[in-house]
């Protein structure tokens, strides 16, 4: 499996596969305690989240994020919390964004830092942002996850490619503005996000 570590930020980093889907993780920081996000086991990222500190928790925000969750957890020896309502000791704080039969999804808040993490509702991958910063899941443009706008982050780590740490909340609502005229223009870059595997 190729993947690259795509963002380093004080809060921790990102590493990104190198596939059509863009799956992310993310391995956050905080007191010399890290915790993965979602992740993908990849040894480069996991070597160098062992250099940021001790590991306190394995985190699966989305009901079908399984990725490589429960054997990094049993690796590591730390708790995996799936869809987590609250995280004990964790600076970040959990918040359901949709809880449907077919898509649970909770994100994370961590309001000292301003930084926003979604698993699958946003992302930055093409199939997502169609060309801009951020953009709506495709299967959610419908019905747009607007609660997001309770938030006004500086940084949003995705579940689908790279994070976001420049204007974030500003294309967050572009985003969220756009998502339903993005149904048709989606449809229309379908060629072109299939020949550059986005």
């Amino acid at each position: 499996m190729e993947a690259r570590i795509s963002n380093e930020f004080a809060q921790g980093f990102t590493w990104v596969v190198e596939e059509r889907m863009e799956r992310a993780s993310h391995a956050l920081v905080d007191q010399g305690r890290v915790w993965l996000i979602d992740p993908v086991a990849w040894e480069p990222a996991l070597e160098r989240a062992a250099a940021l500190g001790e590991p306190a928790g394995v985190i699966q925000l989305l009901d079908r994020h399984n990725r490589d969750s429960a054997a990094l957890a049993r690796r590591l020896g730390v708790p995996l919390t799936r869809l987590p309502e609250a995280l004990v000791g964790a600076p970040f704080q959990p918040h359901r964004l949709i809880d449907r039969p077919w898509w649970r999804e909770v994100v994370l808040w961590w309001p000292g830092q301003k930084l926003l993490v979604v698993p699958e509702a946003v992302g930055t991958a093409g199939s997502f942002a169609l060309g801009r910063p951020l953009g709506v899941h495709p299967m959610l443009r419908l019905t747009p996850p607007y609660s997001l706008r309770a938030y006004d982050p500086d940084s949003i780590l995705v579940g689908h490619g790279p994070s976001l740490h420049r204007a974030a909340s500003a294309a967050l609502e572009v985003a969220l503005h756009h998502a339903r005229s993005d149904i048709v223009r989606g449809v229309a870059m379908l060629p072109q996000l299939l020949k550059r595997g986005g």
